[in-house]
């Protein structure tokens, strides 16, 4: 059945991306953004559009009740692992406190449903590969941690008043709809930082480390399409409804990732330009690899991605970047 659903972070990349889907299927989209780092043209059309901080309880609960929410998918974030280790502040005041205010106010509407987007930094450098759900918890950041927090906080929300959640963990979106991309400032994200080296907008691509213990020296990561991403959301989101217990998930990309250097080809392969590579020294923990498993998921709501494929991931953020230079 459609569902009422608010998006926070809704005129983000990820979040806008979610948008599309849901209204693809049918569910009505109320879009909660602050626009610290979202855009205001990026919220789809067809979503309703409140401007907020997550910070202000009395108008997330006012917009909740107002437009009859039934679900959130909570998206609005502080993301730069970086930064979180320089301003350890601004993460826990965005990521935790933001993140309680937010909740507080699902209280004070009666919204019991939450789908949270969390990050595979909770596990911090794992000892094995891929990643499972019941490996150990050890951020080694702030942003990490700050996710950590509020799955725990999730907990025992749900505990206390029911409140039904699943959060997912991942790595690293990419890729784009014909409508929707990748447009940070700064950018750190490898894909849109290996095209705009292939535009000529950057000189040159730094890889950071070739001598790494895997196939070609280079680091190893997960990939996951934006779109494969956003319909998890959406299937969890569906299975709460349904009844679903509250649950944490890995997302991945399926298979044994992909390299820096791979990457790097693939790019070339699809632009079928140069793409001059700068050798840069190891970034300190950096791990060599870093794959989460999506067998759980798979297996209890039946995701099915169906862009894992690296060719599909980086030629579909090629062309959103062709028509959006």
């Amino acid at each position: 059945m459609p569902m009422k659903v608010m998006v926070t972070g809704g005129a983000g990349y990820i979040g806008s991306v979610v948008t599309e889907e849901l209204l693809r299927g049918g569910d009505e989209v109320v879009v909660y953004d602050s626009l610290y780092k979202g855009h205001r043209e990026a919220v789809v059309e067809g979503a309703t559009f409140v401007k907020g901080d997550l910070l202000d309880t009395a108008l997330l609960r006012e917009t909740l009740a107002h437009h009859k929410v039934e679900a959130v998918v909570h998206m609005a974030a502080d993301s730069l692992v970086g930064e979180s280790v320089k301003v350890p502040a601004k993460y826990y005041r965005n990521n935790v406190l933001g993140g309680l205010s937010l909740l507080d106010a699902m209280l004070g509407a009666e919204v019991k449903y939450l789908v949270f987007s969390s990050t595979a930094a909770v596990y911090g450098e794992p000892a094995k590969q891929p990643i499972e759900e019941t490996d150990p918890t050890q951020p080694t950041n702030p942003y990490g941690e700050t996710k950590l927090a509020f799955e725990r906080a999730l907990r025992w929300y749900d505990g206390a008043h029911g409140l039904k959640y699943v959060s997912l963990r991942y790595f690293n979106a990419a890729g784009a709809t014909e409508r929707s991309g990748e447009r940070h400032n700064p950018e750190t994200h490898l894909i849109p930082l290996v095209l705009q080296a292939a535009t000529g907008q950057l000189p040159e691509v730094t890889v950071f480390g070739d001598d790494y213990p895997t196939p070609d020296g280079t680091c190893v990561r997960d990939y996951i399409h934006v779109v494969d991403l956003a319909q998890a959301h959406i299937l969890a989101l569906h299975a709460l409804a349904k009844g679903h217990p509250s649950s944490i998930y890995n997302l991945g990309c399926g298979g044994e990732g992909y390299s820096v250097k791979q990457v790097i080809d693939c790019a070339r392969r699809v632009t079928g330009r140069d793409i001059p590579v700068r050798k840069g020294a190891r970034r300190a923990g950096d791990p060599a690899v870093l794959i989460a498993s999506s067998a759980r998921i798979v297996r209890e709501l039946g995701w099915r991605p169906t862009q894992q494929k690296l060719d599909a991931i980086v030629e579909s953020a090629w062309r959103w970047m062709q028509r959006n230079r």
